[in-house]
């Protein structure tokens, strides 16, 4: 495997890792009040995880078709995505 598939994998494997912990958040606070805003949130959190499986196993895939230059800015989106998700976490723990 490159190091640039690794990298973006490991991106993607931190942000469903954080979206995961997400889901399991917003599932307590569905059962405990069966309010309608963290049944969306679970349902936002799980998109964002099946997008980050689909790039993940995507970035092994095309390790011979992948466009170096196109690296950085995928990079880019992949921490941004983290850095949303991060602030997202600790807003919700808070």
């Amino acid at each position: 495997m490159e190091s640039t598939s690794l990298v973006l994998s490991i991106v993607s494997i931190a942000n469903m890792s954080i979206l995961g912990i997400l889901i399991c958040i917003f599932g307590k606070m569905y059962v405990k009040t069966r309010a309608e805003l963290p049944l969306g949130m679970i349902v936002v959190a799980g998109m964002l995880f099946l997008h980050n499986v689909i790039g993940a196993f995507a970035y092994f895939s095309m390790e011979e078709i992948f466009s170096h230059e196109i690296f950085p800015y995928m990079l880019g989106v992949g921490i941004a995505e983290l850095a949303g998700l991060i602030i997202f976490l600790k807003i919700t723990l808070d």
